[in-house]
């Protein structure tokens, strides 16, 4: 376990009481705060910021740039890319059929089920409290309301809301809910940035 008060030599911080298991790969620059729990072969990119009470479970992969608010829990499979942002208290889950013991009333071991896990594309943010339920995937630049329960794949660039969550417009890069321009075409009202839209996805003109 690591434990350190003081940046190491590449930047790497790890508070006081985080649990970090030395089997974890924890790239320059991240910041790992209070409680924090890091397992085994997690492999965490640069600069990313795990919140107190954070949970990333074992083998999970995460970017450069990723944010890990307060006590949001990241169960393995998971795979996030660069710049994702997971809000506080969210939670990617990784059993399709969750159960305590088996059939026969045995407690379950590692053996008794296959973990799935939830997929997060660049620069996607789930809102805090929101729960992604495996094996979904979560498209590009997508972002998820606060409270959302996503049980279906994502599209990049999508706002969802909801339970179950379901589309209900469309966001940019900046995460601003795009204006409708006509045609299928969408424009980021902060930046400019146009859009379009065609069979359900949208990408970038």
């Amino acid at each position: 376990m690591r434990d350190a008060s003081t940046p190491s030599p590449d930047g790497v911080f790890v508070a006081a009481g985080a649990d970090v298991d030395p089997r974890a790969v924890i790239g320059r620059g991240t910041r790992i705060w209070h409680l924090a729990q890091i397992r085994e072969e997690a492999a965490l990119g640069r600069d990313c910021n795990v919140g107190r009470g954070a949970y990333v479970g074992p083998g999970v992969r995460l970017g450069d740039n990723v944010k890990l608010q307060n006590y949001a829990l990241v169960y393995e499979p998971a795979r996030l890319g660069d710049g994702v942002f997971i809000g506080p208290a969210a939670v990617l889950t990784n059993d399709e059929f969750p159960r305590a013991v088996t059939p026969d009333g045995c407690l379950k071991g590692d053996a008794d089920w296959t973990a799935v896990g939830v997929t997060i594309g660049e620069g996607a943010a789930i809102g805090a409290r929101a729960v992604c339920v495996a094996p979904v995937t979560v498209g590009r630049w997508a972002l998820v309301a606060a409270g959302a329960v996503v049980t279906r794949d994502v599209p990049d660039f999508a706002l969802v809301v909801g339970v179950p969550a379901r589309r209900v417009g469309w966001v940019g890069r900046a995460g601003k809910p795009l204006v409708a321009k006509g045609d299928g075409r969408w424009v980021c009202p902060d930046s400019g940035a146009g859009y379009q839209e065609a069979d359900g996805r949208l990408i970038e003109t």
